[in-house]
């Protein structure tokens, strides 16, 4: 990206909360916040003076399946970012482990705090059931308080290995340089191969929903509906972008409009996807007052019966493919989109499409699709429920317009 002074870069790791077992929740998140904590050759305040002097910052994320630290700079300081960035990765040194447990720990505290966070990750847990995909990335505090350096270090060791990590880059920066300064950066790491580069537990394929509610005294209840999705992979993805777009993605959307513009049942309400290498989850939420949850999800009901009997009209189609195209080349002017784009899809191993293709795609999206995909994704046998609030009965009952077998779930 000639037109650009900047460079957004970025090391993509094949480390999540899908691999970790029961005994080690929340190992993958806990890992990335130590590798800002120093090298033998950085502590962790020269890492935070390097980029504060450079005037970028530095930054990371744990999923489900991935782990990425990144960061943006002007493009005269791609050698010194990198040569940092490659040694926090791939060299820690774990010091100052026991005041990054409190900090993880009160992070941890944090979420559960926010019930409108938290509800997702039940929804999750209902969808998956005991799948490591329905667990928090975040983890558990009394595993991070009691799991040892030894156990850290061998589960960097066993996944931060060359065949499992991506380096991607946007902006003002020519390939073959980049190149030259991971040769450098990385001469002394072991060419080991990967392990476990994905947990051996494959996705449930079957679907039993489950109702999962959570107690707590909130303004509001916190609520979600959801069912598996499609993989990452899968040639639908496009279509599911577009009925995304027209259930809950947008101000224009089925349910923005029923539920808040409409009716003011809510302030939040959308819906959602995620996409993982064998699977993937459809989702919606709703926040909303104790005494307007009987109405809202009886709206939200109404809903996706209508586009699950018959599917969206042309005019939906129209404006939702319009939407998806414009937000996708819209995303392409940030180098760090692109970077994300480039690190995940090649780690996963995603066909990287050029623009034209991804737009092609969308615009080949036809009402067949977006119906067929609705029936079977959005099917009311199909979904599970997850619920912060303060009455498990008043929720359960609230179900009985989505799918009455779900509410004595």
């Amino acid at each position: 990206m000639p037109s650009v002074r900047s460079v957004a870069l970025g090391f993509w790791i094949g480390a999540g909360s899908r691999n970790e077992g029961n005994e080690q929740a929340g190992i993958s998140h806990f890992l990335e916040h130590l590798l800002f904590k120093g090298t033998e050759r950085f502590s962790s305040n020269e890492i935070d003076q390097t980029f504060d002097e450079m005037g970028a910052e530095i930054n990371a994320g744990t999923g489900k399946e991935t782990t990425s630290v990144y960061s943006r700079f002007l493009d005269q300081h791609l050698e010194r970012a990198l040569d940092v960035m490659a040694d926090m990765v791939l060299r820690p040194a774990y010091p100052e482990i026991d005041s990054e447990r409190q900090v993880v720990i009160e992070e941890i505290a944090m979420y559960e705090d926010e019930p409108s966070d938290k509800v997702h990750d039940i929804l999750a847990g209902a969808v998956f059931g005991d799948h490591p995909l329905g667990r928090p990335i975040i983890g558990k505090a009394d595993i991070i308080a009691a799991v040892p350096i030894p156990e850290i270090s061998a589960y960097h060791r066993g996944l931060y290995t060359p065949g499992n990590v991506v380096v991607a880059a946007a902006g003002n920066i020519e390939h073959e340089r980049l190149v030259e300064l991971i040769d450098d950066a990385c001469r002394s790491w072991s060419a080991s191969a990967p392990v476990g580069a994905m947990s051996s537990v494959t996705a449930p394929n079957g679907v039993t929903p489950r109702v999962r509610f959570h107690r707590k005294e909130t303004e509001q209840y916190h609520l979600c509906l959801g069912a598996p999705g499609i993989a990452r992979g899968d040639e639908r993805r496009f279509a599911l972008r577009v009925l995304d777009t027209i259930l809950g993605g947008s101000t224009s959307s089925r349910l923005f409009q029923e539920v808040r513009e409409k009716r003011g049942l809510a302030y939040s309400v959308y819906s959602y996807s995620s996409q993982y290498v064998d699977s993937g989850q459809v989702a919606l939420y709703v926040g909303t007052r104790p005494e307007n949850v009987g109405q809202a999800i009886e709206v939200i009901a109404e809903q996706l019966h209508e586009i699950w009997r018959n599917g969206v009209t042309a005019e939906e189609l129209k404006r939702a493919q319009e939407n998806v195209k414009g937000r996708t080349v819209l995303s392409m002017e940030s180098t760090l989109a692109r970077m994300n784009r480039l690190g995940g899809s090649i780690l996963v191993g995603t066909p990287l499409l050029t623009l034209d293709e991804m737009l092609g795609a969308i615009d080949a999206v036809t009402l067949e699709d977006i119906g067929e995909l609705a029936r079977e994704l959005f099917a009311p046998e199909r979904l599970s429920a997850a619920a912060v609030g303060g009455d498990e009965d008043a929720f359960r009952a609230a179900l009985e317009p989505v799918n009455p077998a779900l509410s004595a779930a």
